[in-house]
C-alpha cells in the first residue's frame, strides 16, 4: 500500500483516480502530477515501483500544498473574513450560508435541524 501525504492510497484503483483521495487533489491535479512525473495514469497503485511512490513525493511535497497545511491555509483565510468583519466573515460566524444562497426555505446543512417555535397566546386579545 503506497502512503503518500499521510494517506494510504487504495491499492485496486488506478493512480489517477487513487491520487484524489489526499485532500487538495481532484482529477486534474492528479493528471498533471502524474505526467510531470512520467506516471501512466492507467497503473494501479499495487503496481507502483518504490521509485514511483518517490517521484510523487517529490512533486506534492515541491509543488503543491496538501492535507494538513491546505486545510491550515483555508482556516486561517476563514478567519481572516471573521476579524475583519466583512459580509463573507459574518455570514461564517454565523452559520449562514456564504455565498449568495437563499435561507427563508432551505439552507438546512448549513443552518441545521428546524427548531419549532410553538403557536404563543396573543395577550389582552379581544375579550
Amino acid at each position: 500500500m503506497a502512503r503518500i501525504a499521510g494517506v494510504d492510497l487504495p491499492r485496486e484503483k488506478r493512480v489517477e483516480v487513487a491520487l484524489t483521495y489526499i485532500f487538495g487533489i481532484g482529477r486534474n491535479n492528479s493528471r498533471v502530477i502524474l505526467e510531470h512525473a512520467e506516471i501512466n495514469p492507467n497503473t494501479r497503485v499495487k503496481d507502483l515501483s518504490n521509485e514511483d511512490v518517490a517521484k510523487i513525493r517529490s512533486i506534492l511535497g515541491s509543488d503543491h500544498k496538501v492535507e494538513g497545511a491546505l486545510r491550515a491555509e483555508i482556516g486561517m483565510n476563514i478567519k481572516r473574513l471573521m476579524d475583519i468583519g466583512c459580509y463573507r466573515g459574518i455570514r461564517h460566524r454565523r452559520g449562514l450560508p456564504v455565498r449568495g444562497q437563499r435561507t427563508h426555505t432551505n439552507a438546512r446543512t448549513r443552518r441545521g435541524r428546524r427548531k419549532t417555535i410553538g403557536g404563543m397566546k396573543k395577550v389582552g386579545g379581544k375579550q
